[in-house]
């Protein structure tokens, strides 16, 4: 049974936050980020449900380390993603938009100066019905199982 929170009437034409400072992948998000820091990480994290069949965006606010510019996060994250085929950092300014990623597997991102020195902006878009879910969960079975981690995952699948 759907939730009634969930049913198109309460939803539409709107947006609403929900799980605030309380969402279930809080600790996963917080495990994630504490290993690549090398040291605990702790965030705020608060999702909204819009109005919409398919597509997740992310913006995270974060404190960059003294001497750091959003330019170079920036630059470090096109060199960690540069391999990744499916996550993609787009050029410097260009805003990722859930549209550029409806039906694909891919994840696009990209780094904004704050205008509080020392603060960037990181802003990432995903089709969570392929890349949040299904397309995910076949990427990391074409990895176990030795198959071209792009395998079934380079086409537009598009339902809704």
């Amino acid at each position: 049974m759907t939730h009634p929170s969930n049913l198109y009437t309460k939803i539409a034409e709107g947006i609403n936050s929900y799980s605030i400072g309380k969402h279930r992948h809080m600790p996963e998000i917080e495990q994630g980020l504490s290993e690549a820091a090398g040291k605990q990480v702790h965030i705020s994290f608060t999702p909204h449900l819009i109005n919409m069949s398919r597509g997740m965006q992310t913006t995270s606010y974060v404190k960059l380390a003294p001497g750091v510019t959003a330019a170079q996060l920036r630059e470090h994250l096109v060199a960690t993603y540069a391999t990744e085929t499916f996550v993609k950092v787009l050029p410097p300014g260009v805003v990722p938009h859930t549209r550029h990623v409806r039906g694909s597997n891919f994840c696009l991102m990209n780094v904004f100066p704050d205008r509080l020195p020392g603060r960037a902006v990181i802003v990432s878009v995903i089709d969570n019905l392929v890349k949040g879910a299904s397309g995910q969960a076949l990427q990391n079975m074409n990895l176990m199982m030795g198959f071209p981690e792009t395998t079934a995952l380079m086409q537009a699948a598009m339902f809704p």
